[in-house]
């Protein structure tokens, strides 16, 4: 594993088309997705505003939804939930209050040695997109996992 440049976040027509599933998320087609991409509702850090950001999710078990933030820590959604962790994700036109938290580089190395052989394709896009260059082998994936903050959303009590 290579990293190639650090991602910048889209700006101009890039960003309209990263934020196009949001729009389809308020029309109420988020079921389109199905439980691969989230909707992340969340509280701007700084102006203390409802934001939203569509996700994907990594992984999901009994302890929660895993994704990952590809633009790094750099990412506003990233540093929105990492200084209020309490927020609400929608899969489809379910709701769920969640609490985030990052996962130790380790267990977040082997979440993205699981994943990549799942989806060989948009592991490889992603990777890209992240600015790594990977050669395709479980133990890069793993090295990825490494460097990528990979958050894990958990439902709360009651929720």
């Amino acid at each position: 594993m290579e990293i190639v440049k650090k991602p910048e976040p889209p700006s101009g027509l890039s960003r309209i088309l990263w934020r196009l599933p949001i729009r389809m998320y308020r029309l109420g087609l988020g079921g389109l997705f199905g439980n691969r991409l989230m909707l992340l509702n969340h509280v701007g850090r700084v102006s203390g505003e409802r934001r939203q950001a569509v996700i994907e999710v990594v992984e999901h078990d009994q302890r929660g939804y895993v994704t990952a933030s590809g633009f790094g820590k750099r990412a506003n959604w990233y540093r929105n939930v990492m200084k209020n962790p309490d927020v609400v994700i929608q899969l489809g036109r379910r709701s769920i209050p969640v609490t985030a938290t990052e996962l130790p580089a380790e267990e977040a190395a082997e979440i993205m040695a699981r994943y990549a052989p799942r989806h060989p394709v948009a592991a490889r896009r992603l990777c890209k997109i992240m600015g790594f260059m990977v050669d395709g082998s479980v133990e890069d994936y793993r090295e990825v996992g490494r460097h990528v903050p990979f958050i894990r959303f958990t439902p709360r009590p009651g929720g």
